[in-house]
């Protein structure tokens, strides 16, 4: 939970509203009741709500930021080390007055008390982080995940400076330079699938 919990604190603050609920999705489906559920539920509502207020759909917004509170009432202040506390505040101030995030900046979710930036990733959130923008940005996926494996792969069997967990991480943080990170990485991809092909059935048996 926590790479997925630490991509999308991240890849909120950057201001990808949107994308930023996927990062914790897919983990939240597979939860049963119970407090990280109603954690990670209010989160997604919360950055839907801000998503919403920023596109200026007020009913939308207070609409969200009620429901999102809702679930976040019950929860410590500083639950699983995020700012809880301070998102039931703005959570309350946007339902009472939607229009007020133009006149100031929606609230930085923190972890650990660090308000993270998607530099602040290591390679597991990275990795989370990269998938998420992939789609949000419609990248092709099957690159991001190829060249997840193979970083992976890379990192279990102890090669340093593997150019995939390099890449991974550059495209997951290179708000500017995504596409021409993407179009190296996926040169990379292809080359390593290829010299793979070269060597599949080398080894095996073949009727003379």
């Amino acid at each position: 939970m926590r790479a997925h919990l630490r991509a999308g604190i991240a890849i909120y603050n950057a201001g990808h509203y949107h994308a930023a609920h996927d990062a914790w999705e897919d983990h939240w489906l597979g939860l049963d009741d119970g407090a990280d559920e109603r954690f990670l539920h209010g989160l997604i509502q919360f950055t839907a709500a801000v998503y919403h207020a920023r596109d200026r759909n007020w009913s939308g917004a207070t609409g969200l930021a009620d429901s999102a509170g809702d679930y976040l009432a019950d929860l410590p202040a500083d639950y699983r080390d995020v700012n809880v506390g301070a998102v039931r505040d703005s959570l309350a101030a946007l339902a009472r007055d939607p229009e007020g995030i133009e006149r100031a900046p929606p609230l930085a979710l923190t972890h650990q008390g660090q308000a993270l930036a998607l530099a602040d990733l290591g390679f597991e959130g990275s990795a989370v982080a990269a998938h998420v923008l992939a789609e949000e940005f419609e990248y092709d996926e099957t690159v991001i995940e190829r060249a997840v494996d193979y970083a992976r792969a890379d990192l279990d069997s102890g090669e340093a400076g593997s150019r995939f967990v390099r890449f991974v991480i550059d495209f997951a943080r290179e708000d500017g330079q995504r596409g021409i990170v993407f179009q190296r990485l996926s040169e990379h991809v292809d080359r390593r699938r290829h010299r793979e092909s070269d060597v599949e059935g080398l080894f095996e048996e073949r009727d003379e």
